[in-house]
């Protein structure tokens, strides 16, 4: 698996050599710095981590400053572990991973958190239909309905579906196109959406 941490910067449309409007998703992925390398001899798995985006140096405490003075890079904000990375004996401690590994037509997977709802009711939770507003129920038209039996089961079952907390889980939305790459800015063009508000940590990966 080949990725890297990008931030979701916005939606927007391209044209195809054909006319035709392509939506895309703009992201900028990297660059990322190695900031460690695990090995199976010593952590029993291989892997990169992977740091993106800056902070001040301020914001962390000792322990997180000599890992990346360790790795000489500079202090990351967000840090992830990237397994089995493709060529993976060719990266060393400092390394730059910049978005030019990805190539205009390569299939990628898009991991993000989405976005947070607060408590929403089942019409807009599960897409209920909703109720009849004739023989007086003008009242339960946003209603979820029965529950459950009234003589059997005579409760409600585990994971029946109710009103409650929407949003904010971690979502992955696989086989997204690359359909532009702007290596010089690090920004990559991804056919359709990805979970995650703009400005939300993405990762992105083959």
């Amino acid at each position: 698996m080949t990725g890297l941490i990008g931030k979701k910067l916005g939606h927007s449309r391209i044209f195809d050599e054909k006319g035709n409007s392509v939506p895309v998703t703009v992201v900028q992925a990297g660059p990322c710095y190695v900031s460690e390398i695990r090995t199976q001899q010593k952590h029993g798995y291989d892997s990169l981590q992977l740091g993106f985006a800056e902070k001040r140096q301020k914001k962390i405490n000792k322990a997180e400053a000599g890992h990346f003075a360790k790795a000489n890079v500079p202090v990351l904000q967000h840090v992830r572990e990237f397994r089995d990375f493709e060529n993976f004996a060719g990266f060393k401690l400092g390394d730059a991973i910049k978005a030019d590994i990805f190539k205009v037509g390569d299939l990628v997977k898009a991991i993000g958190t989405s976005k947070g709802k607060g408590f929403q009711g089942v019409v807009k939770r599960h897409h209920f239909g909703g109720g009849p507003v004739t023989h007086g129920e003008s009242d339960r038209t946003r209603a979820p309905g029965s529950m459950g039996g009234s003589s059997y089961p005579s409760r409600v079952w585990k994971g029946m579906r109710m009103a409650g907390r929407m949003g904010g889980e971690r979502v992955t939305v696989r086989n997204l196109r690359v359909v532009k790459v702007d290596a010089e800015n690090n920004i990559l063009m991804l056919r359709g959406s990805i979970p995650g508000a703009n400005n939300s940590i993405v990762i992105i990966s083959k």
